[in-house]
């Protein structure tokens, strides 16, 4: 499913700019849109923030005997 995915990239952006906060004390999605405040940065940390709600469903979903792995 395309929506699976897109959220799935979306939680994957929010990691890495997690880690690099985590570990380097830079955020690197406020420093691409203009700082944490900018509307950009806050539309992208809502994305960010609903694709992995999104994502919290993949976990309880039942696969299908012929999907792949």
């Amino acid at each position: 499913m395309i929506l699976d995915r897109i959220a799935l990239t979306l939680v994957i952006i929010g990691a890495l700019n997690w880690g690099s906060i985590g570990i380097f004390s830079f955020d690197i999605v406020a420093w691409i849109f203009g700082g944490q405040t900018a509307a950009v940065s806050r539309v992208i940390y809502t994305l960010v923030g609903l694709a992995g709600l999104w994502c919290i469903s993949l976990l309880f979903r039942e696969r299908q005997v012929d999907e792949p792995v």
